[in-house]
């Protein structure tokens, strides 16, 4: 069996599911993430620092990533809401019960 075959079967089913729904694949997504993760390490670097002013100037950073994000999304550059519906339950199941 080559490597390549052994590589393609060590993934579970959830990380196939996951790479195939284009989970955070946007530019929104992306731009979010990094300016979030540059104000982080800002912060970060501050606090080890001592410069709470500094500490806190890197937390703005991380909640304008998550603005930049959201703007981008409103503007088109995310995931559409409807490409994937909410789990929807059929009820054919019993309830869990304990036995003992």
């Amino acid at each position: 069996m080559s490597l390549s075959v052994l590589l393609r079967h060590a993934h579970s089913n959830e990380e196939q599911a996951m790479a195939g729904s284009s989970h955070g694949h946007t530019p929104a997504a992306w731009t979010g993430v990094t300016i979030a993760f540059i104000g982080f390490c800002v912060a970060g670097a501050f606090m080890v620092m001592d410069q709470p002013v500094g500490f806190w100037a890197g937390m703005v950073v991380v909640l304008l990533g998550g603005v930049v994000g959201g703007i981008m999304r409103m503007m088109g550059m995310g995931q559409p809401k409807d490409l994937h519906q909410p789990h929807q339950m059929t009820g054919d199941r019993e309830p869990a019960r304990a036995e003992g």
